[in-house]
């Protein structure tokens, strides 16, 4: 053990910790609850405190700095509101398997449960929405408290962990001696490395595919860096084809032509009908969420699934499989690649061959076509533009919640993992903002672009104030339909056009509220003048909000209705006839 130091408050006690922790940066809002602790960050300068405009902003600050550097992300929110205010980023974290420890005032201990101003019971409304939460009781179980948390938030399946800290306890003395090893959870302790007999049962079934297929979501990114290269390797000694979850994009570069693209509701038609059409499914680190499943039972009917998930829950939770594999994606590749080599098993190649020429008649129906005239912008030609400008620099993609997140993923390339961060699972509008701020606080030298839209960037605006404070150059790409876009568009394909509610009535000029915070505003609705005001944009070393007027009536395809299977897809405003579908959202046959 290291030498204990002289007694400190649980305020520097709790500062302390964080550093021990390597932690560089916190995203909080100040409150009486935990002024102690502002107080004892005001004292030192080895943690940089970044000031939000909103609790929930902080979350996914500390999210978006969590997802593009592999380190926990730190919040601090005071008591009651400020708590409450964080539930949501908290869920997101959830969600999205992104390692967050937030650190929530409370009042005094002899105050718990009286009802007291701003009190709120913290640990039982966060208990759904986190991986684990504490209630610290006394200032001699603070430190070893902070540290298991983060050992919890990294751990295993990542996610957000909440401290909630009395009054009193952050005001009270105690001696704080530093780890001299990681702390570790009494009983929490995931298995990382995958059962040897497992792997060998997987190496058979994929090697004797006939209709292959990998499926790789977040888990893959959670895993780090090595995890992506390792997917690449095996996937390339395979020859087999391979598609990404929206969180699992980066994983597998997208310019590699065994990349099927996007799978799911919005995803490409080659990649939803080789994943309905397989014999042998590979996940590794998905989930079988809802949008990626549609229809429970028809999807990938004819296929054996492989699943390789760190967290035992995720398995046989949604999709009963033939060969279920805990442990870490790194881990599993690796052995993966080592039996492979050991054995160099024979694949039917003459098979292999005709599935690729099955798949490649797929691609040639080319699903993400589009119509661009000379008149008005279509919003996959912003996008496709945009990339066009950024693909050959160092940068990091954020979006909000919508249409434009969907092309955003469709037409934004990603050749690594940690460059895409968006609200997968609980689909949270008015992520994008917070995240580029903490995207961009890691990576102050990287260009960092958050796709918007002019729904959901209103959701988080404040958080202007925040980029103008620290002077981040964070550029915000609003994909301006002048409609909630994504409701639109279910109101027109299940609802008769009735449009209720979502058409935005008393937008604002975005453009001179850029100016208004202090940022550069730049406005295009004409196609010849796209690339120029993207250029405009990327050049400017300020923060730049570019409001592009868009066709306010396209529509996101390919889609998969809700409750459809994957052969179901609507591949553009053509299918709609040929296919109706019913307010329940299935296609009517």
């Amino acid at each position: 053990m290291k030498p204990e130091e002289p007694a400190t408050t649980g305020a520097d006690l709790l500062v302390k910790a964080l550093i021990d922790e390597e932690v560089e940066v916190v995203f909080g809002y100040p409150g009486g609850a935990v002024l102690p602790i502002y107080d004892s960050l005001f004292k030192q300068n080895r943690l940089r405190h970044i000031l939000v405009r909103h609790e929930q902003a902080a979350v996914h600050a500390a999210e978006g700095y969590a997802r593009s550097t592999g380190k926990v992300g730190v919040v601090l929110v005071t008591s009651g509101p400020g708590a409450t205010n964080a539930v949501t980023g908290l869920t997101d974290a959830l969600m999205d398997s992104i390692p967050v420890v937030c650190l929530t005032g409370q009042v005094p201990t002899h105050l718990i449960g009286n009802d007291a101003f701003q009190e709120a019971d913290t640990t039982g409304i966060t208990r759904p929405c986190t991986k684990h939460n504490y209630l610290v009781k006394s200032v001699a179980n603070l430190a070893r408290t902070v540290h298991e948390a983060f050992y919890v938030a990294r751990s295993g399946r990542p996610g957000p962990v909440v401290i909630d800290l009395p009054k009193d306890v952050l005001m009270n003395k105690h001696d704080y001696t530093a780890p001299d090893k990681p702390v570790q959870h009494k009983s929490y302790r995931p298995q990382v490395k995958p059962e040897a007999s497992k792997i060998e049962q997987a190496i058979e079934l994929i090697a004797g595919a006939k209709k292959p297929v990998f499926y790789t979501g977040g888990g893959v990114v959670n895993s780090g860096p090595k995890a992506s290269k390792l997917l690449a390797q095996f996937v390339h000694m395979t020859g087999y084809p391979i598609t990404n979850t929206l969180m699992g994009l980066g994983t597998f570069p997208a310019s590699d032509k065994q990349f099927l693209g996007m799978l799911g509701m919005h995803g490409t038609y080659e990649a939803n009908l080789a994943m309905y059409h397989c014999d042998v499914l590979i996940n590794i680190g998905a989930r079988f969420d809802d949008r990626i499943t549609g229809k429970l039972a028809e999807f990938s009917p004819h296929s054996k699934k492989i699943h390789i998930d760190i967290d035992p829950s995720s398995i046989n939770k949604n999709v009963r499989v033939d060969l279920p594999i805990v442990g870490d994606a790194g881990h599993a590749l690796e052995e993966l690649i080592r039996v492979w080599k050991s054995r160099q098993p024979r694949t039917d190649l003459k098979a292999l061959k005709a599935w690729w020429a099955e798949i490649d008649g797929w691609r040639g129906r080319n699903c993400l076509a589009y119509k661009q005239d000379n008149e008005t912008i279509k919003p996959q030609y912003a996008l496709e533009r945009l990339y066009h400008h950024i693909k050959d620099r160092d940068h990091y993609i954020t979006t909000e919640v919508g249409q434009h997140q969907m092309w955003a993923a469709q037409f934004l390339k990603f050749e690594q993992p940690n460059r895409w961060m968006t609200s997968g699972g609980l689909g949270t509008m008015g992520y994008g903002l917070p995240a580029a701020m903490g995207v961009q606080i890691a990576h102050p030298d990287s260009l960092v672009i958050d796709v918007a839209g002019e729904a959901s960037i209103m959701m988080n605006i404040q958080e202007l104030s925040t980029v103008a404070q620290y002077r981040l150059p964070v550029k915000i790409f609003i994909l301006n339909n002048q409609y909630m876009g994504m409701v639109r568009q279910w109101q027109e394909l299940l609802h008769g056009g009735r449009y209720s509610e979502s058409y935005m009535e008393s937008l604002p000029d975005f453009v001179k509220l850029a100016e208004a915070f202090g940022a550069v505003g730049l406005r295009c609705h004409e196609p010849a003048k796209l690339d120029d005001t993207i250029k405009e944009m990327i050049a400017v070393n300020r923060s730049v909000v570019v409001d592009v007027l868009v066709d306010k009536t396209e529509n996101c395809f390919p889609m998969i209705p809700s409750g459809a299977a994957h052969n179901d897809m609507l591949l553009g405003p053509d299918d709609k006839a040929a296919k109706p579908m019913s307010e329940e959202g299935m296609v009517l046959v």
